[in-house]
């Protein structure tokens, strides 16, 4: 996901070595011509990294070309596990999914992005495009907009600096103001919503976890069809549900970090 700044004093062969294991990922799976005419090297450069990352375990070599290894897997989950929202919430997140019968996600930012840690889903989930581990910008999303809408506002400012308000669909926020103001409403009444801005026909509703210290640890969010989501039988409970649900995990939060 490009940057709209500029990247300083990158070292351009880590810069290509990402752009070989982004583009693996990306194509499920390359050869090394094809790798070579993608990130713009000689064959003899990306087979001597592709030997590099092979002997590490991050690449497999297949009767194809090259797949991403586990060991991205050992890391991947490192990392997961070493946030705290996703170790008490993790089941809350599965008891919302059961409960609603839709998708529930927990999400959290890192430099200004947003990250699905995890995820559930109900008897009648929609399946969009997401997976956990997946990179998004945050002002498109229900939980997005929560943890924005929480963040101090020149952190937010920084982040639209950054990553820029790209449009998603016919929906999507992308003037800063109208992103403020949603932001002020969010706050006001709890929690956010997501009316399509995602997805063509998608609804979703996010809430804030924040500790203590007034710090946005992550957000959850309950996510499926708008016609669904927006019937008046529905969305107070889901509402409802969402806001005792992470009012649960402050609490262990407190409760954890006394410990």
């Amino acid at each position: 996901m490009p940057e709209n700044n500029a990247r300083g004093r990158a070292v351009k062969s880590d810069e290509r070595l990402f752009d070989i294991v982004e583009f693996i990922r990306e194509q499920d799976g390359a050869g090394v011509t094809e790798i070579a005419s993608e990130v713009g090297l000689a064959k003899s450069t990306v087979h001597g990294h592709l030997t590099s990352l092979r002997r590490r375990g991050y690449v497999v070599k297949t009767d194809d070309g090259y797949r991403l290894g586990l060991e991205f897997l050992n890391h991947g989950k490192y990392v997961q596990t070493s946030y705290s929202l996703y170790t008490i919430g993790q089941q809350k997140v599965k008891q919302l999914a059961a409960k609603t019968d839709e998708r529930a996600w927990c999400v959290v930012e890192e430099n200004g992005l947003g990250y699905y840690l995890t995820g559930a889903e109900g008897d009648h989930p929609v399946h969009p495009p997401a997976r956990i581990g997946q990179r998004v910008h945050l002002h498109p999303l229900a939980s997005g907009k929560a943890i924005l809408a929480h963040l101090p506002e020149s952190r937010v400012d920084e982040i639209v600096d950054q990553h820029g308000l790209p449009e998603i669909t016919s929906n999507t926020i992308t003037d800063e103001d109208e992103l403020f103001a949603e932001l002020e409403r969010t706050r006001e009444r709890g929690y956010a919503v997501n009316n399509m801005e995602s997805l063509s026909g998608l609804y979703a509703i996010g809430a804030p976890v924040v500790d203590e210290t007034g710090v946005v640890r992550g957000a959850l969010s309950i996510s499926g069809p708008k016609n669904r989501l927006k019937a008046e039988n529905k969305q107070h409970r889901f509402v409802d549900l969402l806001l005792g649900a992470t009012n649960e995990l402050e609490i262990n939060i407190r409760n954890h970090r006394s410990m």
